[in-house]
């Protein structure tokens, strides 16, 4: 189970960052560049997708 929690918050991760970075204008060729939307919603799922991974690791420990 940890393992799982692990790699979908990691998965999570990258998206969230994606998005941000679209929202930022940094990565183009989408309609979510440079809308501060996807900046928001961005930042809120990387960090949803940090916590699942720290969550993940004090299971394990």
């Amino acid at each position: 189970m940890a393992k799982t929690l692990k790699i979908v918050g990691i998965i999570l991760f990258l998206i969230g960052a994606l998005w941000a970075f679209q929202g930022l204008g940094v990565v183009g060729g989408s309609f979510m560049t440079g809308e501060r939307q996807w900046l928001i919603i961005g930042v809120i799922t990387a960090v949803v997708g940090i916590v699942m991974v720290l969550w993940a690791n004090l299971r394990r420990a």
